[in-house]
Protein backbone atom coordinates (compact mmCIF):
# COMPACT_ATOMS: atom_id res chain seq x y z
CA UNK A 1 0.00 0.00 0.00
CA UNK A 2 1.63 3.19 -1.28
CA UNK A 3 2.05 7.02 0.08
CA UNK A 4 4.41 8.50 -2.86
CA UNK A 5 6.85 11.49 -2.17
CA UNK A 6 7.98 13.13 -5.23
CA UNK A 7 8.25 11.11 -8.59
CA UNK A 8 7.96 12.05 -12.11
CA UNK A 9 4.97 12.33 -13.63
CA UNK A 10 3.23 8.80 -13.67
CA UNK A 11 2.31 7.55 -17.04
CA UNK A 12 -0.19 5.65 -17.28
CA UNK A 13 0.12 2.10 -19.17
CA UNK A 14 -0.50 2.16 -22.83
CA UNK A 15 -2.23 -0.80 -24.48
CA UNK A 16 -0.35 -2.97 -26.91
CA UNK A 17 -1.74 -5.82 -29.20
CA UNK A 18 1.71 -7.43 -30.50
CA UNK A 19 4.03 -9.70 -28.31
CA UNK A 20 5.96 -7.54 -25.88
CA UNK A 21 9.56 -7.66 -27.60
CA UNK A 22 13.01 -6.49 -25.53
CA UNK A 23 15.87 -4.63 -27.13
CA UNK A 24 18.07 -6.01 -25.23
CA UNK A 25 18.87 -9.51 -22.81
CA UNK A 26 18.65 -8.74 -19.18
CA UNK A 27 20.85 -10.68 -16.68
CA UNK A 28 20.24 -8.94 -13.30
CA UNK A 29 21.58 -10.84 -10.53
CA UNK A 30 18.51 -9.28 -8.18
CA UNK A 31 14.94 -9.98 -8.01
CA UNK A 32 12.35 -8.05 -5.89
CA UNK A 33 8.99 -8.76 -5.23
CA UNK A 34 6.56 -7.08 -3.81
CA UNK A 35 4.34 -8.82 -1.18
CA UNK A 36 0.37 -8.18 -0.98
CA UNK A 37 -1.21 -9.80 -4.24
CA UNK A 38 2.10 -10.89 -5.59
CA UNK A 39 3.76 -13.24 -2.34
CA UNK A 40 0.85 -13.24 -0.11
CA UNK A 41 -2.97 -12.06 -1.13
CA UNK A 42 -5.48 -10.55 0.69
CA UNK A 43 -7.48 -13.85 2.91
CA UNK A 44 -11.33 -12.57 2.06
CA UNK A 45 -12.25 -16.02 3.67
CA UNK A 46 -10.96 -14.39 6.88
CA UNK A 47 -12.02 -11.01 6.26
CA UNK A 48 -15.67 -12.20 6.03
CA UNK A 49 -14.22 -13.96 9.48
CA UNK A 50 -13.25 -11.07 10.86
CA UNK A 51 -16.10 -8.66 9.46
CA UNK A 52 -18.39 -10.78 11.41
CA UNK A 53 -16.23 -10.54 14.72
CA UNK A 54 -17.97 -6.82 14.34
CA UNK A 55 -21.88 -8.23 13.51
CA UNK A 56 -21.31 -7.44 9.53
CA UNK A 57 -22.50 -9.75 7.23
CA UNK A 58 -21.05 -10.04 3.71
CA UNK A 59 -19.91 -13.48 1.63
CA UNK A 60 -16.97 -14.64 -0.38
CA UNK A 61 -18.86 -13.87 -3.46
CA UNK A 62 -19.61 -10.44 -2.87
CA UNK A 63 -15.90 -9.48 -1.85
CA UNK A 64 -14.56 -11.60 -4.96
CA UNK A 65 -16.93 -9.35 -6.99
CA UNK A 66 -15.88 -6.27 -5.21
CA UNK A 67 -11.81 -6.68 -5.89
CA UNK A 68 -11.16 -5.30 -9.27
CA UNK A 69 -13.01 -1.76 -8.09
CA UNK A 70 -11.19 -1.73 -5.34
CA UNK A 71 -7.69 -2.32 -6.78
CA UNK A 72 -8.41 0.13 -9.51
CA UNK A 73 -9.55 2.95 -6.53
CA UNK A 74 -6.13 1.94 -4.72
CA UNK A 75 -4.05 2.59 -7.75
CA UNK A 76 -5.28 5.67 -8.42
CA UNK A 77 -4.64 7.01 -4.75
CA UNK A 78 -1.36 6.22 -5.45
CA UNK A 79 -1.30 8.04 -8.61
CA UNK A 80 -3.00 10.84 -6.87
CA UNK A 81 -0.20 11.23 -4.31
CA UNK A 82 -3.45 10.75 -1.72
CA UNK A 83 -1.23 9.36 1.01
CA UNK A 84 -1.41 5.34 2.12
CA UNK A 85 -4.21 4.03 -0.08
CA UNK A 86 -5.35 1.35 2.48
CA UNK A 87 -8.28 2.55 4.10
CA UNK A 88 -9.53 3.54 0.39
CA UNK A 89 -9.14 -0.26 -0.66
CA UNK A 90 -10.63 -1.10 1.95
CA UNK A 91 -13.75 1.27 1.84
CA UNK A 92 -14.13 0.71 -2.01
CA UNK A 93 -14.22 -3.11 -1.46
CA UNK A 94 -16.64 -3.17 1.48
CA UNK A 95 -18.61 -0.73 0.02
CA UNK A 96 -19.13 -2.20 -3.24
CA UNK A 97 -19.73 -5.91 -1.42
CA UNK A 98 -22.95 -4.54 0.03
CA UNK A 99 -21.25 -3.80 3.23
CA UNK A 100 -23.14 -1.44 5.36
CA UNK A 101 -21.61 1.63 7.53
CA UNK A 102 -18.04 0.68 6.48
CA UNK A 103 -16.47 4.02 8.08
CA UNK A 104 -16.37 2.29 11.58
CA UNK A 105 -15.34 -0.94 10.46
CA UNK A 106 -12.48 0.20 7.84
CA UNK A 107 -11.50 2.40 11.13
CA UNK A 108 -11.23 -1.23 13.30
CA UNK A 109 -9.32 -3.78 10.77
CA UNK A 110 -7.03 -1.10 10.01
CA UNK A 111 -6.31 -1.00 13.83
CA UNK A 112 -5.87 -4.32 13.76
CA UNK A 113 -3.89 -4.78 10.58
CA UNK A 114 -0.01 -4.48 12.29
CA UNK A 115 -1.42 -7.41 14.57
CA UNK A 116 -3.79 -9.55 12.18
CA UNK A 117 -2.49 -8.67 8.54
CA UNK A 118 -5.61 -9.54 6.54
CA UNK A 119 -2.65 -10.12 3.56
CA UNK A 120 -1.51 -13.60 4.87
CA UNK A 121 -2.64 -16.34 2.10
CA UNK A 122 0.44 -17.21 0.22
CA UNK A 123 0.16 -17.14 -3.33
CA UNK A 124 2.31 -20.71 -3.86
CA UNK A 125 3.96 -20.86 -7.27
CA UNK A 126 5.44 -17.34 -6.81
CA UNK A 127 6.88 -18.26 -3.61
CA UNK A 128 8.10 -21.28 -4.95
CA UNK A 129 9.50 -19.27 -7.94
CA UNK A 130 11.47 -17.21 -5.15
CA UNK A 131 13.46 -20.36 -3.95
CA UNK A 132 14.20 -21.51 -6.95
CA UNK A 133 15.83 -17.81 -7.95
CA UNK A 134 17.59 -18.52 -4.37
CA UNK A 135 19.19 -21.81 -5.60
CA UNK A 136 20.31 -20.69 -8.72
CA UNK A 137 22.13 -17.71 -7.29
CA UNK A 138 20.40 -14.59 -7.50
CA UNK A 139 19.73 -12.47 -4.47
CA UNK A 140 16.16 -12.00 -3.57
CA UNK A 141 14.08 -9.27 -1.65
CA UNK A 142 10.73 -8.77 -0.36
CA UNK A 143 10.45 -4.78 -1.16
CA UNK A 144 6.54 -3.68 -0.15
CA UNK A 145 4.47 -1.22 1.46
CA UNK A 146 2.84 -2.43 4.62
CA UNK A 147 2.43 -1.97 7.85
CA UNK A 148 5.93 -2.11 9.50
CA UNK A 149 5.57 -5.96 10.78
CA UNK A 150 5.93 -7.01 6.83
CA UNK A 151 8.73 -9.78 7.91
CA UNK A 152 6.76 -11.13 10.74
CA UNK A 153 3.96 -11.89 8.92
CA UNK A 154 5.88 -13.76 6.49
CA UNK A 155 7.58 -15.48 9.03
CA UNK A 156 4.29 -16.11 10.45
CA UNK A 157 2.91 -17.89 7.23
CA UNK A 158 6.49 -19.32 6.65
CA UNK A 159 7.94 -17.56 3.92
CA UNK A 160 10.23 -15.56 5.15
CA UNK A 161 13.09 -17.76 4.55
CA UNK A 162 13.48 -17.30 0.81
CA UNK A 163 14.33 -14.07 1.45
CA UNK A 164 17.92 -12.35 2.04
CA UNK A 165 16.42 -8.75 2.89
CA UNK A 166 12.85 -7.65 3.57
CA UNK A 167 11.83 -4.37 3.31
CA UNK A 168 8.87 -2.86 5.00
CA UNK A 169 7.97 0.59 4.21
CA UNK A 170 6.24 0.89 7.82
CA UNK A 171 10.06 0.87 9.10
CA UNK A 172 11.19 3.56 6.84
CA UNK A 173 8.68 5.87 6.37
CA UNK A 174 8.68 6.21 2.64
CA UNK A 175 6.39 3.98 0.52
CA UNK A 176 6.56 2.68 -3.07
CA UNK A 177 6.82 4.72 -5.83
CA UNK A 178 9.65 6.90 -3.94
CA UNK A 179 12.38 5.75 -5.12
CA UNK A 180 14.26 6.21 -2.15
CA UNK A 181 12.71 2.41 -1.00
CA UNK A 182 14.52 0.81 -4.06
CA UNK A 183 17.93 3.00 -2.84
CA UNK A 184 17.10 1.38 0.34
CA UNK A 185 16.95 -2.39 -0.84
CA UNK A 186 20.00 -2.00 -3.44
CA UNK A 187 21.64 -0.74 0.59
CA UNK A 188 20.14 -3.21 2.64
CA UNK A 189 21.45 -6.44 -0.37
CA UNK A 190 24.95 -4.42 -0.14
CA UNK A 191 24.38 -3.96 -4.12
CA UNK A 192 24.22 -0.64 -4.62
CA UNK A 193 25.12 -0.70 -8.39
CA UNK A 194 22.67 -3.57 -9.76
CA UNK A 195 19.84 -2.89 -11.92
CA UNK A 196 17.11 -5.46 -10.83
CA UNK A 197 13.93 -6.34 -11.91
CA UNK A 198 11.24 -5.77 -9.30
CA UNK A 199 7.89 -7.69 -9.51
CA UNK A 200 4.77 -6.05 -8.19
CA UNK A 201 0.77 -6.12 -8.96
CA UNK A 202 0.19 -1.87 -9.16
CA UNK A 203 0.90 -0.04 -11.73
CA UNK A 204 1.29 3.28 -10.29
CA UNK A 205 3.86 1.82 -6.82
CA UNK A 206 5.79 -1.19 -8.22
CA UNK A 207 6.44 -0.41 -12.01
CA UNK A 208 6.18 3.13 -12.26
CA UNK A 209 8.11 3.29 -8.83
CA UNK A 210 10.86 0.64 -10.55
CA UNK A 211 11.26 2.42 -13.46
CA UNK A 212 11.71 5.85 -11.97
CA UNK A 213 14.39 4.20 -9.87
CA UNK A 214 16.62 3.03 -12.97
CA UNK A 215 15.35 -0.32 -12.54
CA UNK A 216 13.38 -3.16 -15.04
CA UNK A 217 9.69 -4.31 -14.01
CA UNK A 218 7.56 -7.10 -14.16
CA UNK A 219 3.94 -5.77 -13.95
CA UNK A 220 2.20 -9.55 -12.48
CA UNK A 221 -1.39 -10.29 -11.48
CA UNK A 222 -4.62 -11.39 -13.03
CA UNK A 223 -5.52 -7.58 -14.50
CA UNK A 224 -2.25 -6.96 -16.22
CA UNK A 225 -2.10 -6.14 -20.40
CA UNK A 226 1.30 -6.09 -22.30
CA UNK A 227 2.35 -2.92 -22.15
CA UNK A 228 4.88 -1.24 -25.37
CA UNK A 229 7.80 -0.97 -23.39
CA UNK A 230 10.96 -2.95 -23.49
CA UNK A 231 11.82 -2.71 -19.65
CA UNK A 232 8.31 -3.88 -18.87
CA UNK A 233 7.97 -7.57 -18.59
CA UNK A 234 3.91 -8.73 -17.80
CA UNK A 235 3.02 -12.14 -16.44
CA UNK A 236 -0.58 -13.02 -15.43
CA UNK A 237 0.29 -15.69 -12.88
CA UNK A 238 3.40 -17.74 -11.42
CA UNK A 239 3.87 -19.54 -14.88
CA UNK A 240 4.00 -16.49 -16.69
CA UNK A 241 5.95 -14.97 -14.63
CA UNK A 242 8.90 -17.74 -14.69
CA UNK A 243 8.56 -17.90 -17.93
CA UNK A 244 9.81 -14.66 -18.40
CA UNK A 245 12.36 -14.41 -16.04
CA UNK A 246 13.60 -17.56 -18.54
CA UNK A 247 13.82 -15.65 -21.39
CA UNK A 248 15.47 -12.59 -19.86
CA UNK A 249 18.32 -15.32 -19.07
CA UNK A 250 17.91 -14.69 -15.43
CA UNK A 251 17.34 -18.41 -14.40
CA UNK A 252 17.95 -21.61 -16.50
CA UNK A 253 14.76 -23.62 -18.35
Amino acid sequence: MDAPSAIGASIAPQRCNAVLRYNHHITPTVITFDAGQTLVELDLDFLVTRLAERDSVTSLEALSAAIPAAWAEHDALIAAGEGHPWRGFMTALLVRAGVADVDPLVAWLWQEQPRVNLWRKPIAGMVDLARELVAQGARIAVLSNSEGRLAELLTDVGIADAFEVIVDSGRLGFHKPDRRIFTHTLAALGLPEAVPVHIGDSWAADVVGALDAGWHAMWYGRQVHAVDDPRVAVARDPHEARAELVRLGVIAR
